[in-house]
């Protein structure tokens, strides 16, 4: 039961995104407009919560030693993608769509400039973090794990220029939920191989 609760923990955000994406208006347009707007508003807390299909599986305190400091990474560049993604969804989602609905001419494209390159900082950051991951995974589960992060690599690849557009944007929504979910199940029903002691200080002796 812990395994599907997780799962579907971080399955819901993309599968919600992929919903989302087959209702976002192909063009922003002064009839568009208000539904642009309106679904970047109510989207804003979805986006960041990509994350958890990476900080889930890697859930656990690091260590001063690789692994940590990859596990440390993974949570930078989670943390990078959720801040600069937002941005994006502010800037080209809500702030264009809000211009556009004005009928004010020249200032959708520089928004929509400023987003895109905030847009793909932010995925860049996402794979990076699912890099990292992907390594601390691989060194406690084994090639179990390839499969998941192969597939939020490719999402990720994606989603940094087709955002949520239909058709490449949902794929790469239900590729997260795919890969995340991939993660979970190897993380969860996986021995770990590099089992180490926290504490190994000295041997007690009776001397």
């Amino acid at each position: 039961m812990r395994t599907l609760r997780a799962t579907a923990l971080v399955t819901a955000p993309p599968l919600l995104l992929a919903v989302a994406g087959l209702t976002h208006p192909r063009h922003l347009t002064a009839a568009t407009a208000d539904h642009w707007a309106g679904l970047h508003i109510v989207l804003l807390p979805a986006f960041p919560l990509l994350v958890l299909g990476l900080l889930v599986p890697l859930w656990g305190r690091p260590g001063r030693d690789a692994e940590g400091a990859l596990t440390v990474l993974a949570w930078v560049g989670c943390f990078t993608y959720a801040a600069y993604y937002t941005g994006l969804d502010a800037v080209a989602g809500i702030g264009a769509g809000t211009a556009a609905g004005t009928g004010v001419r020249g200032v959708v494209g520089r928004l929509f400039a400023t987003g895109d390159e905030l847009g793909r900082a932010g995925v860049y950051a996402l794979a990076v973090a699912t890099l990292a991951t992907g390594l601390v995974l691989l060194r406690r589960y084994g090639a179990r794990v390839l499969p998941g992060v192969l597939v939020v690599l490719w999402a990720c690849w994606s989603f940094a220029d087709n955002h949520i557009f239909w058709p490449r944007g949902v794929l790469a929504m239900l590729g997260f939920a795919v890969g995340f979910g991939l993660l979970v199940v190897a993380s969860r029903t996986g021995d770990v191989r590099q089992a180490r002691p926290r504490a190994t200080a000295g041997t007690l002796t009776n001397s």
